[in-house]
């Protein structure tokens, strides 16, 4: 099978160049936004968008994939403190009455329609662009290894879906989603198969779905 080729560095983490090149054609604020849980079984999608502030980026912005628990927490309120942050996120009914790809999208659109202060460029983790935006965007392959507001946006995402999926551990503890944060480890499939799905389960979702 071939492989994808991408005609960006990754290693060198993400920067802040593609911000500051809109920024010296006049379009600014800039703001990132990604999203966290596209894959589970359980619980919503969380989208956040993430306006920072030039002169006060937070040291080791990154994929919040590539960081520890421990940093992801320190760098979700650095950015809480000193960034414009808008979250939102849609339930697994959501989810399941469109996709987890329109419902990510639209996720990521409402987050930026929530900022505080109005964004004129974004930029968006991944190949697609959400529908129904009223200012220009670039969509970015990886981007959360490549633009620090989207990690930023990565990050807040991450942060607060963790948050909500061990929230609801407290509500269906038989789950285990404080643990696993509704993906499918085999202790939650484990868990499904004995007492079935509960209602933040995505019934679209292999194995749950039924055919």
């Amino acid at each position: 099978m071939p492989k994808t080729t991408y005609d960006f560095d990754l290693t060198k983490g993400p920067d802040f160049e593609t911000e500051l090149a809109l920024k010296a054609q006049g379009i600014w604020p800039i703001a990132g936004t990604d999203e966290a849980g596209r894959g589970p079984l359980a619980g919503p999608v969380v989208a956040a968008a993430v306006i920072l502030d030039a002169d006060n980026i937070p040291d080791g912005l990154n994929d919040s994939k590539k960081l520890t628990v421990k940093k992801r927490d320190l760098l979700f309120d650095q950015i809480m403190a000193n960034a414009h942050v808008a979250i939102s996120s849609n339930s697994a009914r959501h989810i399941d009455q469109s996709d987890i790809r329109k419902a990510s999208l639209d996720a990521m659109r409402k987050s930026l329609e929530a900022l505080s202060v109005k964004a004129q460029y974004l930029l968006v983790d991944g190949r697609d662009i959400p529908q129904g935006l009223t200012i220009n965007a670039t969509a970015m392959i990886k981007g959360d290894g490549r633009s620090v507001s989207i990690a930023a946006a990565s990050i807040i995402a991450k942060v607060t879906r963790d948050r909500m999926m061990q929230r609801a551990g407290l509500v269906y503890p038989e789950y285990g989603f404080e643990k696993h944060a509704g993906y499918g480890t085999k202790q939650h499939r484990d868990a499904i198969a004995e007492f079935g799905p509960c209602p933040i389960h995505r019934m679209s979702f292999r194995p749950i779905r039924q055919d």
